[in-house]
């Protein structure tokens, strides 16, 4: 259902972007950037985090790990990641598929600054071996995203 949730929502929101399908895993960073044939940089990866009681994804490039000091001071507390039971029921995508379109509920979305680097990033699409090839700026205005910077690289 998570790979139909999200080529739903490009077939109503950007019909120009094809979810690709690979027969191999792409689950990982180092996976994905050898199956599309990117640097691992360009994988945009997205992570699940707890702020109070609300859940946020933030959308970072491939190399990239949250800075806590930056993290901290734009959230007010300390990252914390989802258990990975708590991922899939709320993004609606199993972990390795993790992407911030065609979620299963609604989450606020944060894009890092560190995917400005790459005309053209590869986030996940909501399978362990799909994704789809699409710019920083895209992501951010169909998803609504803010940008923001918490990582280091």
């Amino acid at each position: 259902m998570s790979l139909a949730s999200v080529k739903q929502f490009f077939s109503q929101h950007a019909p120009d972007i094809d979810v690709v399908e690979l027969e191999q895993s792409t689950a990982t960073v180092a996976l994905a950037a050898d199956g599309h044939g990117v640097k691992p940089a360009q994988i945009a990866k997205t992570l699940a985090l707890r702020v109070g009681d609300d859940v946020i994804l933030i959308v970072t490039r491939g190399d990239a790990r949250l800075d806590n000091k930056k993290y901290k001071a734009r959230f007010g507390t300390k990252a914390r990641m989802l258990d990975l039971d708590e991922v899939e029921a709320e993004t609606g995508h199993p972990v390795g598929g993790v992407c911030p379109f065609g979620l299963a509920k609604p989450h606020n979305v944060y894009c890092d600054e560190s995917l400005k680097a790459f005309d053209v990033v590869v986030p996940a699409a909501g399978a362990t071996n799909a994704a789809v090839h699409i710019s920083p700026s895209r992501i951010a205005e169909l998803t609504g995203a803010e940008w923001i910077d918490v990582s280091a690289l």
